[in-house]
């Protein structure tokens, strides 16, 4: 894993096409900027998660709280 630290308005590339950058600091929270092609999926990792959680839990045959509670997180 590469750590690397950067300030406001800075930014990292990856490969050719992916831009990330540091938009905003508040509070100790840092909102990312991610700029790239269309054709890359940009997903956050507790989405991927919680489709797998209830992947798995529907595949074991639970009733469909678990689909209302997937739909809260995606906010349907």
């Amino acid at each position: 894993m590469l750590i690397l630290s950067r300030k406001l308005n800075e930014s990292i590339v990856i490969g050719d096409s992916i831009i990330i950058k540091v938009v905003a600091i508040d509070k100790g929270v840092v909102k990312l900027g991610i700029d790239a092609p269309l054709h890359i999926r940009v997903l956050r990792s507790e989405l991927i998660r919680a489709v797998e959680d209830s992947n798995k839990a529907a595949s074991k045959g639970n009733d469909e709280s678990l689909l209302r509670q997937l739909a809260q997180k995606f906010k349907l």
